[in-house]
């Protein structure tokens, strides 16, 4: 067993209240963090001495009971990538079942990110849920889907953003394997997630480069990252990804420059037609070298409208721009969905909205017509009102370091009038 270290950064003057309140909540993580680590030691589901001397983990998924998930999803084709293309060219599989498809929904989460991959047979794959307040989209989007049961369920990091929707997911639907990376957070959102791993009595598989999920026998799916271990938790985000004939998808989380820095280095296959820009278009992703590496066709940020990090920053979208890359976006064009053949791929957009929550809702029908998308703009104009009232929620926002001219800098935060904010 290896246990988590925590991440504790107090304030020199914090009230004595706090402070308790604080360990109390990391002692609460603690114990069902270890209760949750502790179930799964038996099926070897953290690092063990042959995974270390093999390198590498197969697991397998369970049996999905919604078959006819992929049929039914609301999708229509309006743009293809042939295989003779050469950008699109990546390593394959086997070979694709006759009239199967891969569909990849990119779930409209507000600033955060999830997505709903189903298969040729109607496994599923959840990765992330989005914030909190979103988790009723996450679960009524997936029941609109005819989804029954999610087959793997990915947490690529502790973020709320990312992780705030896996609670009310885990208590909704039939749950097969779980992956997490070995991170955690002292939150109530994390603690909220481990409790509902607890009581359904589910084990937790680490989520690293090397791990091979089985799930689909048509579809390859690696785990690229995290290679090793990173101070920054947005660096140990798992970064899965995903082969289905000569098509493929990367989703990288909010993984940032050290992780990239790693993948570029390292001789795994990064080749994807189908690129989940990290960290929601922040400056601290999807890096030159990285982006050249992954050679993407397609680009998919999953960002809110108005969000007050600027995301996606214009670094980022000048970067896809100059490459040519076809740039989809949840805060403009709402739920956005991939559907693959194994050998083209085709974009659509799902219209589906949430019922809101009134007194009369039961009498207000979701949308679910399907209808033609097409790339965002190419340039497009940045939110330049940012405002961070220090350094650390800078940080956290993944805007720093700031610079004359960023989103957010302002001289107060440069102390040392260098022209470069919260740059330590």
């Amino acid at each position: 067993m290896i246990l988590l270290k925590y991440v504790n950064r107090m304030l020199v003057n914090q009230p004595m209240t706090e402070y308790v309140h604080l360990t109390i909540r990391k002692s609460t993580v603690a114990l069902l963090l270890l209760a949750v680590l502790l179930a799964g030691c038996s099926s070897s589901n953290l690092t063990t001495d042959s995974e270390k001397a093999q390198g590498t983990t197969t697991e397998k998924a369970h049996v999905s009971t919604t078959t006819q998930a992929a049929a039914e999803a609301p999708v229509l084709s309006v743009q293809s990538i042939s295989k003779e293309t050469p950008k699109t060219t990546s390593a394959t599989s086997s070979s694709p079942l006759k009239d199967g498809k891969v569909i990849v929904h990119y779930i409209d989460v507000g600033q955060g990110a999830s997505q709903l991959i189903i298969g040729p047979s109607g496994k599923t794959i959840l990765i992330d849920a989005g914030n909190n307040d979103k988790e009723k989209v996450v679960t009524d989007y997936l029941k609109k889907q005819n989804v029954k049961k999610v087959d793997i369920l990915i947490g690529t990091h502790p973020d709320a953003d990312h992780t705030g929707g896996l609670d009310a997911v885990i208590r909704t639907f039939d749950i097969g394997k779980i992956y997490m990376p070995r991170v955690q957070a002292n939150t109530k959102t994390f603690e909220s997630v481990l409790t509902e791993i607890a009581k359904k009595g589910l084990k937790v598989s680490t989520a690293k480069a090397g791990v091979t999920l089985e799930w689909e026998p048509d579809v390859a799916i690696e785990m690229v990252a995290p290679i090793g271990s990173y101070k920054d938790a947005n660096d140990m985000s798992a970064v899965i990804h995903l082969t289905y004939g000569t098509t493929s998808f990367l989703f990288t989380g909010d993984a940032e420059t050290e992780s990239e820095k790693d993948l570029v280095q390292s001789q795994v296959n990064l080749k994807s037609d189908v690129l989940l820009v990290g960290h929601h278009g922040s400056k601290t992703s999807t890096s030159e070298a990285f982006l050249n590496r992954v050679n993407p066709t397609y680009a998919i940020i999953q960002s809110g409208k108005g969000n007050k990090y600027g995301h996606p920053t214009n670094v980022v979208m000048d970067r896809l721009a100059k490459k040519g890359i076809k740039i989809y976006r949840n805060d403009e064009q709402g739920n956005i969905v991939f559907t693959s053949n194994g050998k083209e791929i085709n974009a659509s957009v799902n219209e589906w909205k949430p019922i809101p929550v009134t007194k009369s809702a039961e009498s207000v029908q979701p949308v679910s017509k399907p209808s033609d998308i097409s790339p965002s703009p190419t340039t497009t104009e940045q939110l330049e009102t940012v405002y961070y009232k220090n350094c650390a929620e800078a940080k956290a926002a993944g805007a720093a370091p700031l610079r004359k001219g960023d989103p957010g800098y302002r001289a107060a935060l440069d102390r040392d009038n260098d022209g470069i904010a919260c740059e330590k």
